[in-house]
């Protein structure tokens, strides 16, 4: 572990985060976690926990965390679906390949349906974009 702990730690959890002052100025020299703020990603909100009022370093602090977070996230969901398709392309070789016929019917309607349904989303889509000129 570093010897300079960061001023902030926040607690990530399925829609933002609860956002902790982290604090080792104390006489027994142990790290204390006080929680300052509640975080939603997905709407910007920042709640101050309790009677909190935040400082401007703590509002700027959150901030850019919620900016780096969102590109995290962005980056991740790309990610996903480039690894959708090498599942893809993985599936189509193993039923080519090593599927029993008891495994396909297992599967195939539902994959069926999955890439119809993704197809019709992609087509529509790209003739979006190119009526708009993109």
């Amino acid at each position: 572990m570093s010897a300079e702990l960061p001023e902030y730690y926040f607690r990530v959890r399925e829609n933002g985060a609860l956002v902790f002052r982290v604090d080792t100025q104390n006489r027994q020299r142990r790290i204390d976690m006080d929680q300052i703020a509640v975080v939603n990603i997905r709407n910007g909100e920042i709640k101050p926990h309790g009677d909190r009022i935040l400082s401007q370093a703590d509002l700027a602090a959150i901030q850019t965390w919620m900016d780096e977070r969102h590109e995290v996230l962005a980056h991740r969901d790309i990610d996903d679906i480039h690894r959708a398709v090498d599942y893809m392309n993985l599936t189509t070789q193993w039923a080519q390949s090593r599927a029993t016929p008891e495994q396909l019917e297992e599967v195939t309607d539902a994959l069926l349906l999955a890439m119809h349904d993704l197809r019709s989303v992609l087509v529509r889509k790209k003739a979006d974009r190119l009526m708009k000129g993109e």
